[in-house]
């Protein structure tokens, strides 16, 4: 992924570094309501920052999930395992990051004699880079072939593989599509799968809402510091002049949708210049760029998703609070 700053005279898309991001902010700042997709939080240093966010006091999925896998792993693994034992197959994980909470079930899986490859997949480099080195240095043992990719990517890759699969979108990943990509997203992942493959999707659980709303407007400041990333990539990717003195972060919970939404919002009537587009983009005082959606589920709409999508509900792992549920699903 580039990191230095593009020269005025790259004008078009075509020449940029990352046309996609290009073509996206284009699109999505032409909207009436501006929106860009949280999928380009992900650079180097937004990864950097989400795992922060893990670690902070108010943003229970991460530790409440990890529970959850401890707590279950002997039941989970075997789910993911072939029906004989010693058939091999890929452990194929989605958005990998650090690879925290998989090292409970891959540790399981090694000590049970399981014959697995281990494939984790991320955005970024240097995520995959760090969980590589950490998987050598705490199971070498383990089978691992890392693929720095894109989920669309990562889903062409999977249906190229022969072979038993088992695939893993941990975390609160699957909130983050709006509802009609969500159930894209899942029917594209159920398509190149067979029978005996499984998936097991982490949801994050509607509860409390003023602890879900706390989780994505922390008292550090650290959530406000990866939505502002994305403008810092902005600036040095497309040549913008995004001054962040004057953007706010904002995040807001509707309990009726389940939706926690996350904002950058104007705090003047300003105009930003992409230096690499040769374009300006107006804003209006308090007019806001949509950044992040992050659903929060129950079971019966789980259920309905899974079974739209052409999947059926195995089993659904919880924690003790039922704060969060890690569901095994089966193509139908």
């Amino acid at each position: 992924m580039p990191t230095s700053p593009l020269s005025p005279e790259s004008t078009t898309v075509a020449q940029l570094p990352n046309s996609d991001l290009a073509h996206h902010v284009r699109t999505g700042l032409s909207r009436p309501f501006k929106m860009l997709s949280s999928m380009y939080f992900y650079d180097d240093e937004g990864s950097r920052l989400f795992q922060q966010i893990m670690a902070l006091p108010e943003y229970y999925p991460t530790r409440t999930e990890f529970a959850l896998l401890t707590r279950h792993q002997a039941a989970i693994s075997e789910a993911l395992r072939p029906q004989h034992l010693e058939e091999p197959f890929f452990l194929l994980e989605l958005g990998a990051g650090d690879g925290l909470k998989t090292k409970i079930l891959l540790r399981h899986l090694l000590q049970t004699g399981a014959r697995f490859t281990y494939v984790p997949v991320d955005i970024s480099a240097a995520a995959l880079d760090g969980l590589a080195a950490s998987l050598r240095a705490e199971l070498p043992e383990l089978r691992v072939e890392p693929v720095v990719a894109d989920y669309a990517d990562a889903l062409r890759l999977m249906a190229a593989r022969p072979g038993r699969k088992a695939v893993l979108f941990l975390g609160s990943n699957i909130g983050n599509f709006l509802p009609e990509d969500r159930l894209q997203f899942l029917r594209n992942l159920a398509h190149p799968l067979t029978p005996d493959d499984r998936l097991l999707v982490g949801f994050d659980l509607q509860k409390d809402p003023r602890q879900i709303r706390a989780a994505y407007d922390d008292s550090q400041g650290v959530t406000a510091a990866f939505n502002f990333n994305l403008l810092h990539r902005l600036n040095r990717e497309l040549g913008a002049d995004f001054d962040l003195e004057h953007w706010q972060h904002y995040t807001d919970y509707d309990p009726l949708s389940g939706a926690v939404r996350s904002f950058l919002v104007s705090t003047r009537a300003q105009t930003v210049h992409f230096d690499a587009l040769d374009w300006p983009v107006e804003f209006a005082a308090w007019e806001m760029i949509h950044t992040e959606n992050s659903y929060k589920f129950t079971r019966p709409g789980i259920a309905e998703l899974a079974q739209t999508a052409g999947l059926a509900v195995q089993h659904i792992f919880t924690d003790e609070q039922d704060f969060f549920a890690d569901v095994l699903l089966q193509p139908a």
